[in-house]
């Protein structure tokens, strides 16, 4: 899964693909690098954010994702990042064919109806907090625990409005809000998460805890962290994976894979 931002303020890439022909050229970019969907974010999730009203997203990711989907092959699936139901219902309507909600449905419970209506996949992440305090003082007991069972309790209020079990992907939400050691326990313990039969999705790219272990405070410089992130959630079994820098994680993803299979 590629990462197109079409934001001023995302932590990473924020202000480089805000036109639609930047958005569009580095869309066709990582498809060409192997990425085999590209999810679509008006909204910067980053520590600290301010959330953007739903005008605003769709007036960002609208024109993208209708020329994306008249020049892309049609086996890559386009996905909307967001948390609100009706930019989801638009974009869905432009041609998205999977919503990926950060919230987990509780910003905007209609969520679940729009993506049960639509029989789309449906991912949904943990987070502690919102992005513009998630990360002043994240606590937990026992985050493995708390995060899995946060992440049963949305399945199954999604399952009993009506979406399929089938089109439920988990996130256990690596870096909203979760300290270093979270983050680590929770990628140790990924075979418990991919052990529930969903699907699981391992968004850990350009991260700043890797950067702690590092001594790295620039995310463009973590890309040989994220590929290790990769390569550990491949071995688990994780499924899908969000990533900035599409092709170094396809190969690292493709050879683990081939090891696996001997």
């Amino acid at each position: 899964m590629g990462i197109l931002n079409v934001t001023p303020d995302s932590f990473s890439d924020g202000g480089r693909y805000c036109f639609p022909q930047e958005a569009i050229l580095h869309a066709q970019g990582m498809v060409s690098d192997g990425a085999d969907i590209i999810d679509i974010g008006g909204e910067s999730t980053r520590p600290g954010a301010d959330p953007v009203d739903e005008e605003l997203q769709t007036a960002r990711v609208l024109p993208i994702i209708r020329h994306l989907r008249q020049h892309l092959p049609q086996d890559v699936l386009l996905s909307i990042d967001t948390t609100r139901s009706r930019v989801a219902e638009e974009a869905i309507a432009a041609g998205v064919n999977m919503v990926n909600d950060v919230s987990a449905g509780r910003d905007d419970p209609r969520m679940f109806t729009v993506a049960a209506k639509a029989d789309v996949p449906l991912v949904l992440m943990h987070m502690q907090g919102r992005p513009k305090d998630m990360q002043n003082n994240p606590t937990y007991g026992d985050v493995v625990e708390e995060v899995l069972a946060f992440l049963i309790e949305r399945t199954a209020a999604a399952k009993f409005e009506g979406v399929a079990a089938k089109n439920l992907i988990i996130d256990p939400g690596i870096g909203f809000g979760k300290r270093k050691d979270d983050n680590l326990r929770l990628i140790h313990s990924l075979p418990r998460f991919v052990a529930t039969g969903y699907k699981v999705l391992l968004g850990a790219s350009r991260k700043r805890f890797m950067g702690a272990i590092c001594g790295e405070t620039c995310p463009t410089e973590l890309l040989g962290a994220t590929i290790a992130t990769t390569v550990l959630g491949v071995s688990a079994g994780v499924k899908m994976f969000r990533v900035h820098d599409v092709k170094p994680n396809r190969q690292a993803a493709d050879v683990t894979a081939a090891v696996l299979r001997i």
